[in-house]
């Protein structure tokens, strides 16, 4: 995806949540240029073969297994995007500590019990 269809999709994702504020924006940007470059470097290591493990040889002639560096980049590149979606509050945990809120769960509750939790709610 491009650069201002991920900013779209958390700006969409903060909305929903209620989390959303412009103090934010410089972290939204950078994260939306991390998805970016994430999806490309994931494009060029599908592109190149898709190898996890790939053979190089080095100055003294030996031929050596390593992980494929795309791979490693990409990897790198998902865990920097995490810390990030983190910090906006975009993860269960994380919205949780801005929150106060966990996830929404459906109530089990019947008759008396579901309309004395309504009128708590």
């Amino acid at each position: 995806m491009t650069k201002k269809k991920w900013k779209d999709l958390i700006l969409e994702q903060l909305s929903g949540l209620g989390i959303h504020d412009v103090a934010y924006d410089s972290v939204i940007e950078s994260l939306a240029a991390i998805l970016e470059q994430r999806d490309k470097t994931f494009r060029e290591f599908k592109q190149s073969g898709g190898e996890s493990v790939i053979r190089y040889t080095n100055k003294g002639g030996a031929t050596n297994a390593t992980k494929n560096p795309l791979l490693v980049m990409w990897d790198e590149q998902n865990k920097t995007a995490l810390a990030y979606w983190r910090e906006l509050g975009l993860t269960p945990s994380a919205y949780k500590k801005i929150t106060g809120e966990g996830a929404k769960k459906e109530s089990n509750r019947k008759g008396l019990a579901a309309a004395l939790a309504e009128i708590e709610g």
